[in-house]
């Protein structure tokens, strides 16, 4: 009898400890500031350059320079293919708007997230933030550095 009720709450307890807040508050655009914010990064174990941009294979600024034509091409295709079942440019999908991301993170933040998803949720303040708001963790789409730095440049061509 009493087995029958133990998965229920240690699922309940996992569900809970998983969407626990990590100390950051407000939304995606939110910007570092704020003392308890800071407080959350100092306590992550993150460094400086994760905290800005990612957990992830980039572990290094990259050079974004003038937008490539033919990448954007590219991305643009690997977009419709892998993120637009869950992502648009202009609104708030099951994850969120894109259009102008590349104003709000950084090239090495949108790659490192592309890459990693379950690493950013699960690691990063921006990436647990994510997914209280939009309750659906984003799904590794076994994306390549050059794919994620294609998505990128039609992110960045967005903006234009």
């Amino acid at each position: 009898m009493i087995q029958r009720y133990i998965v229920p709450v240690v699922m309940a307890l996992l569900v809970l400890q998983a969407c626990g807040n990590s100390g950051n508050s407000g939304s995606e655009d939110s910007k570092s500031g704020g003392a308890v914010e800071k407080a959350a990064e100092s306590e992550s174990g993150l460094t400086d350059f994760e905290l800005e941009h990612g957990i992830g294979p980039v572990t290094e600024r990259i050079e974004l320079g003038e937008i490539d034509p033919e990448m954007v091409e590219e991305g643009r295709t690997i977009f419709a293919t892998k993120c637009e079942a869950c992502h648009t440019l202009e609104s708030r999908l099951v994850g969120p708007a894109l259009g102008e991301v590349t104003e709000r993170r950084s090239g090495e933040f949108v790659m490192n997230f592309i890459m990693n998803p379950s690493g950013m949720t699960r690691e990063h303040p921006v990436g647990q933030e994510l997914l209280r708001e939009y309750l659906s963790p984003m799904p590794f789409q076994n994306v390549t550095v050059e794919e994620a730095r294609s998505i990128l440049e039609y992110l960045r061509s967005q903006n234009n």
